[in-house]
């Protein structure tokens, strides 16, 4: 029997992507991908809402990629909101205007479960002992989970900072200057400060910061690692390292703010952080594919 397919539009501070995903050997797998960045995280950090035309383009934009999942027979599909719904005065607007368009319900991912589903697509399929951490550092929030892979997340927590948020209040100058990169690393340490997370044995990073620092430093950010980011981030200007490590232009930009916010929970939970590959979307689809139908031979018990 052919496996059913399911999607997520992910509509995040920054980019709007889409994962299209099917169970197969029991595991999940990529069937397709998009991504298109849009910048609302821009809008709501400047005024506080989503501009005119930004709302436009996000429609426009998630309604092309609910077509690409529904041409790629996605039995589920779902638009998820991240911290763009929950910061922006008009993400009612915002939801309205997505769920006439695509006719599906879209709707905002309170903290806690952008945490949990962060945590759950991070590891799944991972072989870990023990209690684990799963930092996601978007563009306008960070989210901090910490469990087991056999029994998931007991913590969840989440913080209104983000690295294109901390960019924008802090970075004037490509490179940094030693003195933006303090304010960075002072403001990234008060965010996270009042976070008490359970004690973990391992964690795992992910989202596009955590991917950009291992082009940079390789898969394993500790203190060691991190420094030596900070070192490169300083010294070269944003179009520069772009070319060296094939960073996206605006990425290479929010970069030093994101290292910002990778350094400060790296030093709160004492572990190097592991780079991951799955995240928030991937949480979404395998909880999609949770919710099809047995095929009817499982389901006839024979």
């Amino acid at each position: 029997m052919r496996p059913m397919n399911v999607a997520v539009v992910d509509v995040g501070s920054n980019t709007i992507r889409l994962l299209v995903g099917a169970r197969a050997d029991g595991r999940m797998v990529e069937v397709a991908a998009g991504r298109r960045v849009v910048g609302l995280g821009a809008d709501v950090e400047r005024v506080g809402a989503i501009s005119v035309p930004k709302l436009a383009e996000t429609v426009e934009c998630v309604a092309g990629f609910v077509d690409e999942a529904r041409c790629a027979d996605a039995e589920l599909i779902e638009v998820v909101v991240a911290s763009p719904g929950r910061q922006a005065r008009n993400s009612a607007q915002l939801i309205h205007l997505l769920s006439r368009a695509t006719e599906l319900e879209a709707r905002v991912l309170t903290r806690e479960e952008e945490a949990r589903l962060a945590f759950e697509g991070a590891l799944a399929g991972a072989v870990r002992r023990g209690a684990v951490a799963v930092c996601d550092v978007g563009g306008g929030s960070t989210q901090v989970a910490v469990g087991s892979v056999e029994h998931g997340p007991v913590w969840l927590r989440s913080i209104d900072l983000g690295s294109l948020r901390l960019s924008a209040r802090i970075l004037h100058s490509d490179p940094p200057g030693k003195k933006e990169v303090a304010a960075l690393r002072s403001e990234a340490r008060a965010a996270v400060a009042a976070l008490t997370p359970p004690v973990p044995g391992g964690a795992v990073a992910v989202g596009g910061t955590a991917r950009a620092l291992r082009k940079l430093v390789g898969p394993s950010l500790g203190p060691g690692e991190l420094r030596h980011a900070f070192d490169l981030l300083r010294r070269t200007p944003a179009a520069e390292l772009g070319r060296r490590f094939g960073i996206a232009s605006w990425r290479a930009r929010a970069l030093p703010a994101g290292t910002a916010i990778v350094a400060s929970l790296q030093s709160l939970l004492g572990v190097p952080l592991d780079v991951g590959r799955g995240g928030l979307r991937e949480g979404v689809v395998l909880d999609l594919l949770d919710r099809l139908p047995l095929p009817a031979v499982q389901a006839g018990g024979r």
